[in-house]
């Protein structure tokens, strides 16, 4: 396997996202120990336009990494108890990010952020360069089906992006 490259991450979100399937998410834990989690399932949000995006409302200090280059990790907290892992695409200053939803063995962004022990001080971190957290690419998967449908959740983006299919599943062959 190899790990993926800062070109990976600095194309548009819809290119990225549904690419990120079949790839690996590699963390190296405290222990020293290594562990790599498929992916399953993402969602894109794209930008300022994009009423369900963080950035939908302007660069603050919680999206600020979200207008970095591609290939950095943006996490929030939600319900106050949930890290979410998103990873920023796209060039600098345009604010695009996949949230991964699912992992192999772990359906839910909150699920597999707990298990990966995944939190604040992740925000900002380089995937290219990390060495506790990184994408690989992998032989093994040599063809991939994805599925496609509206995000979850963000019902308050209104019609049009609450119905963008945004959201990218693997599916068994």
């Amino acid at each position: 396997m190899k790990r993926l490259q800062k070109n990976f991450f600095t194309r548009d979100v819809l290119e990225v996202a549904p690419d990120l399937l079949g790839k690996y998410l590699v963390r190296r834990f405290d222990d020293e120990s290594v562990q790599e989690f498929l992916i399953t399932e993402v969602e894109a949000y794209r930008g300022q336009e994009d009423l369900a995006c963080h950035a939908s409302k302007g660069r603050t200090p919680r999206t600020d990494i979200m207008y970095h280059e591609g290939g950095h990790v943006y996490v929030y907290l939600i319900y106050g108890m949930y890290w979410m892992l998103n990873i920023v695409t796209a060039t600098k200053d345009v604010p695009q990010a996949v949230l991964i939803r699912g992992i192999e063995g772990f359906d839910g962004p909150g699920k597999l952020t707990k298990s990966l022990q995944i939190d604040k001080s992740f925000y900002g971190e380089n995937l290219v360069s990390s060495e506790r957290l990184w994408i690989e690419s992998s032989e093994k998967l040599s063809e991939i089906k994805i599925k496609s449908s509206p995000r979850i959740g963000i019902d308050y983006a209104g019609e049009e992006y609450k119905n963008k299919p945004w959201r990218y599943l693997l599916c068994n062959k």
